[in-house]
């Protein structure tokens, strides 16, 4: 029995849906819950990232953010989708699943690299107590958060490895 072809990888340049195995939706439906038609990521997965990077920030001004950022435990995007009350989280997973290894991968680690720096910054402040040791930290930990979710925005946008290239210099 001869091979059975599988469908092409989505590119950044064409919507998830074409050329997709059955049940992969159109870029219509896509769109309109908030999910790149070109990636099949969405940008919802990063108020969970954002929320988090909030809280770490303010607790200079306002220690008593602390607790709060404290709080905050990594999920993945599946993890964060399947608890989300939205209508179109089944369809976020689905496009998730359905993006181009590639892209996935490097959303992925780059989302793997702020919930890292996420945890080790909760970590640190643990020990910490003095309010400009805390400042410190939460300087530190910025410089590199910023800069990757702008990069997981990007990814997410069906930016290029140019766009990128380019995001990176800047810091």
């Amino acid at each position: 029995m001869p091979p059975t072809a599988s469908p092409p990888p989505a590119r950044p340049d064409r919507p998830i849906s074409a050329g997709r195995s059955k049940g992969a939706a159109p870029a219509a439906r896509l769109s309109a819950a908030n999910i790149n038609p070109r990636t099949g990521l969405a940008t919802d997965y990063l108020n969970h990232f954002n929320e988090a990077i909030m809280l770490l920030e303010m607790i200079p001004d306002r220690p008593e953010c602390l607790e709060d950022f404290l709080r905050w435990r990594p999920v993945s995007y599946r993890e964060h989708f399947l608890a989300s009350k939205s209508s179109a989280r089944e369809l976020a997973i689905q496009a998730y699943e359905s993006t181009d290894r590639d892209i996935r991968n490097e959303f992925d680690t780059i989302t793997a690299a702020v919930t890292s720096i996420l945890t080790a910054a909760a970590a640190a402040l643990r020990g910490v107590h003095e309010h400009q040791d805390r400042a410190e930290l939460v300087v530190q930990a910025m410089c590199c958060l910023k800069p990757l979710v702008a990069l997981a925005a990007g990814i997410i946008n069906g930016g290029t490895d140019a766009d990128v290239e380019t995001m990176m210099a800047r810091e």
